[in-house]
């Protein structure tokens, strides 16, 4: 059975978000999920979620990791101490630098990994997305050396952007 590991950002990814939504839809398609729920996801610490996503990962063991926002972020720290690989990473929406955001400071500046652990990756965007833009994303791809997908006009793909069901995303993970 193919094995999925769902990291949210910054506030969580709660239904309607597309995060819960997938989820949902790859249990039904008889996948084992972990979406673990990050401790205080309203003002996260770097060191806290690192040390409860290291605990996922080594315990559930996952094929595919998804990624959104702040999660993406959270795998980049997570890569520099990780000892396995997954076969798919999805990075969806990650942000800028946000230093000066003092509830999510602690995960900035952030690394960009020489190694993302992954035998495939793909970087989803927007190209209007407020949390980082078009250029910065395509710099960030180019660095990371992945794949780029750019949705255009999806905001920050997040349910506020109208990303609940998103079908797309769904047949990617069971490719």
């Amino acid at each position: 059975m193919l094995k999925v590991l769902i990291f949210h950002g910054w506030h969580g990814s709660d239904l309607p978000h597309w995060q819960a939504w997938l989820a949902q839809e790859l249990v039904l398609s008889n996948c084992i999920v972990a979406f673990p729920q990050l401790s205080n996801n309203a003002a996260p610490q770097k060191e806290v979620w690192i040390e409860e996503a290291l605990d996922a990962v080594v315990a559930f063991k996952p094929d595919i990791v998804v990624c959104h926002s702040l999660g993406n972020i959270l795998w980049f720290h997570l890569c520099e101490s990780l000892q396995t690989r997954v076969r798919k990473l999805l990075l969806v929406a990650p942000p800028r630098d946000h230093s000066d955001t003092p509830e999510v400071c602690t995960f900035f500046p952030s690394p960009v990994p020489d190694d993302l652990h992954s035998d495939e990756t793909l970087m989803v965007v927007s190209d209007n997305d407020p949390y980082m833009g078009i250029e910065e994303s395509i710099s960030l791809a180019f660095k990371l050396g992945v794949e780029l997908k750019i949705i255009e006009g999806a905001g920050h793909i997040s349910s506020s952007s109208n990303y609940g069901p998103w079908p797309w995303v769904k047949e990617w993970v069971l490719a």
